[in-house]
């Protein structure tokens, strides 16, 4: 739980605005010319959050890490959907729909690649994140959503007890019938497809990405500004970018 906040706030740009103003704050009695600096320091980062050309370059290279599998889906094994797409715990206890949230299309492309090719395996990968406010693996989540989609119930596999990217290569691995070594689609948002092909690659998977869930434009204008956007696109890539840095300093992914 300490662990999980402590990501939040290190990948969360507002948080780095608002340290930077507490310390103009703290500097604001005994130096108030350093604090004065503090201030304007923190008041043009939360300006250069919103200049969307800067976070949609650095999402964009990571978008377009990997390329996408050019062949037909049907010359797989399967394909790996990751997890990632649910709503928080307690927005799903006591509702009969299942709750997605902005990364849907992981599951919507999941259920289009089915329908489109009877004949190829699906794998969902997910467990349980405990928000503090409950717990429902998202496995069960999506075996719920999946079904209402018309997927066949046997269609599908399911993997409950994963946490992390890591734990999904691992974990999946363990299934029965699943074998690794066969060439598998790799299924997860565009910008987070960099970490999954290196911690499934570390684990002998034999991957191929099937990127979703795109959130850059190939060319953002210099002029555009969006501080709502801004804020969510350097979140997303300062995420991914140290998750990725972490898998590598730890092992946990193929360099």
């Amino acid at each position: 739980m300490v662990y999980g906040l402590a990501r939040s706030l290190l990948t969360d740009p507002l948080f780095w605005v608002a340290l930077v103003l507490a310390l103009g704050w703290w500097l604001m009695r005994r130096h108030p010319v350093a604090a004065r600096r503090s201030v304007g320091l923190a008041l043009l980062m939360l300006l250069l959050l919103g200049w969307m050309a800067l976070p949609d370059r650095l999402m964009h290279a990571l978008e377009t890490w990997h390329a996408p599998a050019n062949q037909d889906p049907s010359a797989y094994a399967g394909v790996v959907v990751l997890g990632g797409a649910f709503e928080r715990a307690s927005l799903q206890l006591g509702r009969k729909q299942v709750q997605l949230n902005a990364h849907a299309d992981r599951l919507t492309e999941a259920v289009a690649l089915a329908r489109a090719h009877p004949g190829l395996a699906l794998v969902f990968t997910g467990g349980c994140v405990d928000t503090g406010e409950g717990c429902v693996a998202e496995a069960v989540l999506a075996r719920h959503f999946f079904t209402r989609m018309g997927v066949p119930p046997g269609r599908v596999l399911y993997e409950a007890a994963s946490r992390t990217t890591y734990e999904n290569a691992v974990l999946t691995a363990q299934l029965p019938g699943v074998d690794k070594t066969r060439p598998w689609l790799l299924l997860t948002s565009a910008w987070h497809m960099p970490r999954a092909m290196a911690a499934f690659r570390a684990q002998g998977w034999n991957v191929t990405p099937w990127p979703a869930d795109f959130r850059s434009n190939q060319h953002t204008p210099w002029t555009a500004y969006s501080l709502t956007r801004g804020v969510q696109q350097w979140q997303f890539a300062l995420h991914e970018c140290l998750g990725l840095l972490a898998y590598w300093v730890s092992g946990r992914a193929a360099l």
